[in-house]
């Protein structure tokens, strides 16, 4: 079966991660690629930890059990630095591949005062110069900047519908000619674009709960949403859809990450089961 549609038509590998080398992994809330061709999976529960693959679907080892407790997403930097945000710890920690902590972000296991940092984030992300974005989105509606050594530079957003504003800031990305992505999922349903200082660039409105994001060296836009997966141009206009269907009804259970690695392959997590990891072959 061909995914997609147009330059952007993929297939699909069967049973990824899933095999006699694999492991079998409860909700998982974000995947990410490193530098070795190593995917990360965050499963946030049962058993919170960072499950990590090959990329022909073994695993390799696991880390982070002791370390989080409701895990949400994870970015990898082209340097390896891991970023993963805890939604229960209301905090964002930075580690290596293998790992070690390297920053912690926010006071763990205390939220935030309202407009500061940190309750409930969604994910954490950086940018060319260093500097750290992360969306706070389940406990409130912001984004926060961070220095590349942790120290909080500003914040925008509030709970709203204005542009500018936010309902869900679920996601952030950094595009390659810097702009900043946020996912406002519902009911905004939108994705909206800044500038460094959070100043409101454009919006795309309409979005079907937009939750993962991944923008690649194109500035071509990638989105995990309505059950399956939307890839946009630079522009907006749409390049390709298609759904995602897994677990033993092979339904849709709700794509919320993805990320693309440097072969063009696609990786989606779903959270609607246990065990819901995807890997697409660009054809």
């Amino acid at each position: 079966m061909i995914y997609g549609s147009g330059k952007y038509q993929y297939k699909k590998v069967e049973r990824w991660g899933q095999g006699d080398k694999g492991y079998v992994i409860g909700i998982n809330s974000g995947i990410a690629v490193d530098s070795q061709d190593h995917v990360h999976v965050v499963s946030r529960e049962p058993q919170p930890a960072v499950i990590v693959f090959d990329k022909e679907g073994d695993f390799l080892f696991s880390w982070g059990e002791n370390i989080f407790s409701l895990p949400h997403e994870i970015w990898i930097s082209p340097d390896d630095r891991v970023f993963i945000p805890d939604c229960r710890d209301h905090s964002v920690r930075i580690c290596t591949t293998e790992g070690e902590v390297i920053l912690t972000l926010g006071t763990p296991g205390t939220s935030g005062e309202p407009g500061e940092p940190f309750n409930m984030p969604t994910r954490a992300v950086q940018d060319l110069d260093g500097n750290i974005y992360v969306s706070d989105g389940y406990g409130q509606c912001y984004v926060h900047c961070f220095s590349a050594d942790g120290l909080w530079k500003h914040s925008w957003g509030g709970n709203g519908e204005q542009p500018g504003q936010f309902t869900l800031p679920h996601n952030v990305f950094v595009t390659p000619n810097g702009k900043i992505v946020v996912a406002d999922r519902e009911p905004n349903n939108r994705v909206q674009f800044f500038n460094p200082d959070g100043s409101f660039l454009s919006q795309w409105p309409g979005r079907l709960t937009p939750c993962g994001l991944f923008v690649d060296e194109s500035n071509t836009v990638f989105i995990a949403e309505g059950g399956g997966v939307s890839i946009f141009c630079p522009e907006g206009r749409l390049l390709s859809q298609f759904v995602v269907t897994g677990g033993p009804d092979d339904k849709a259970h709700g794509a919320h990450s993805l990320w693309v690695d440097k072969n063009d392959d696609l990786y989606v997590g779903e959270v609607g089961v246990e065990n819901l990891l995807h890997k697409f072959s660009r054809i």
